[in-house]
């Protein structure tokens, strides 16, 4: 057995995003799906940034997001992502570290630059999403820690991982140290077009047993399923141990042995949904942790989305462990 270093230890794409508010005209004159994440190359980033009018650059990255808000909550964290030899490279590795995220992998050197999300936010909050995954896309399989891996609690990998090969390399050996471990693995699909080009691949990670955790909103999961979303999550509930499915207004579910629970979403000014699902995580596996019951990790991971959707940028800005206290008691 080894040790116990890290709760969670996630891996992920190390993107930074640029956010900026826009109409709903610029996402239609760019032949965009508002509410949508796309990948997109370099030149395209050049061309669509240069349209997007002041923007606000704030680290982010599913992975990262969750991390971050779980070491705000008091969870000993570790991020393995990859960023380039360049400012925003630095600039991210800073914010991680700020926010008590260990983040030790070095930078790439080379032409790749550091990866970056091009975020237009629509007046009514939804973000529509342009990403660069930049040098993200080359994460070695050596940037895999075996013992820490073997050692934290909970590894977390976010499905839009699974796209370059580096990665999902990385991502699988992973996978097998922590089934050899105690180590629980939690996966988030994290978009629609993550679970349309990899259903087969997700499904079989299912079928193999090889996750303990599954987070999906309800269209991830009626993709992942085939069938309507309320179907999806009678199947899935059925399938892994434990089933979280946001449902963004609409609160959130969990399955767990077979037992159903539900949360409705906290009342707020909503002005940015990125970030949403990542806090959410951040909040459900931080009682997770400590070992509370279902409904208050859903109401956890409740509270910490409606703090994220509140402002700009995918991490929190109040503290939330004041925060749960205050709403939760």
């Amino acid at each position: 057995m080894t040790d116990t270093t890290y709760d969670v230890l996630a891996i992920g794409n190390a993107i930074v995003d640029v956010l900026a508010q826009t109409d709903d005209q610029l996402i239609a004159d760019e032949g965009l799906t508002k509410g949508g994440m796309s990948l997109i190359d370099a030149d395209r980033a050049v061309s669509l940034y240069e349209k997007m009018g002041q923007g606000q650059e704030i680290s982010g990255g599913a992975a990262a997001n969750t991390l971050a808000g779980l070491a705000m909550l008091g969870a000993k964290c570790r991020f393995i992502g990859q960023v380039a030899k360049d400012q925003l490279g630095e600039v991210y590795a800073h914010d991680l570290g700020a926010v008590g995220v260990d983040f030790t992998h070095p930078p790439r050197d080379g032409d790749v630059p550091t990866g970056r999300c091009l975020i237009l936010v629509s007046p009514d909050g939804e973000r529509t999403m342009n990403t660069f995954l930049g040098a993200s896309h080359y994460l070695p399989g050596s940037a895999i820690d075996e013992k820490a891996i073997a050692g934290a609690k909970i590894v977390f990998l976010e499905g839009y991982m699974w796209d370059p090969p580096e990665p999902r390399a990385a991502m699988r050996r992973a996978l097998e140290i922590a089934r050899e471990s105690d180590t629980q693995i939690a996966f988030s699909t994290c978009a629609d077009f993550c679970v349309h080009t990899h259903r087969k691949d997700f499904r079989k990670l299912i079928d193999d047993g090889l996750i303990d955790i599954l987070f999906a909103n309800e269209e991830e999961a009626g993709i992942l399923e085939d069938s309507d979303p309320e179907a999806a999550i009678e199947s899935l509930g059925k399938d892994v141990p434990l089933l979280v499915v946001t449902r963004g207004p609409n609160g959130a579910i969990a399955v767990k042995d077979g037992e159903r629970f539900e949360t409705k979403a906290l009342p707020t000014t909503v002005i940015d949904t990125t970030g949403a699902g990542d806090l959410f995580a951040a909040g459900f596996l931080s009682g997770h942790l400590k070992g509370e019951s279902v409904t208050r990790c859903l109401e956890m991971g409740a509270v910490a989305a409606a703090e994220v959707v509140s402002h700009f940028g995918a991490r929190p800005e109040q503290d939330l462990t004041k925060l749960m206290a205050e709403k939760l008691g």
